[in-house]
């Protein structure tokens, strides 16, 4: 676990677990992040810890073959913001073009887990802006409900 300082000047607690271990996690998380949030008395993200491989990378003898798709940098980023907004989902993603060249990227998120949720969009924010260096914003879909 680690701390991460956001924009507010509050911190957040990140919680990196084994990528195998990750799905025993997603069982027990609404609980294991309630009880840590209890006493650390700060918002906790739970994230998986993945593998990325460079575009270039050495495959050995026994690692043959192309680099898996799931090991790209855009699909570890991706796996990353599921992780982060775990248990809700992302029902689509937007990306914003601003005129002085910046990127906003706006996920919108299932609504059913909207009053729970509600207070750390802000902390997914900047926990996301500090693994990955991209801005993100959240919203609920209505939509979809």
């Amino acid at each position: 676990a680690r701390q991460i300082p956001l924009e507010d000047g509050s911190s957040a607690v990140l919680v990196l677990v084994p990528f195998p271990q990750l799905a025993e996690y997603r069982k027990i998380q609404k609980i294991l992040v309630d009880e840590l949030e209890k006493k650390f008395s700060k918002h906790v993200v739970i994230v998986a810890q993945r593998t990325m491989l460079s575009p270039h990378c050495n495959r050995s003898a026994k690692n043959n073959g192309p680099r898996p798709r799931s090991r790209t940098l855009k699909q570890v980023q991706e796996s990353m913001l599921d992780d982060i907004v775990f248990p809700a989902e992302i029902t689509g993603k937007r990306i914003r073009f601003k005129m002085d060249g910046s990127r906003v990227m706006t996920a919108s998120l299932t609504a059913g887990e909207a009053p729970t949720l509600e207070g750390k969009l802000d902390t997914f924010a900047g926990v996301y802006k500090t693994l990955t260096s991209k801005d993100v914003r959240f919203e609920f879909d209505v939509a979809h409900e």
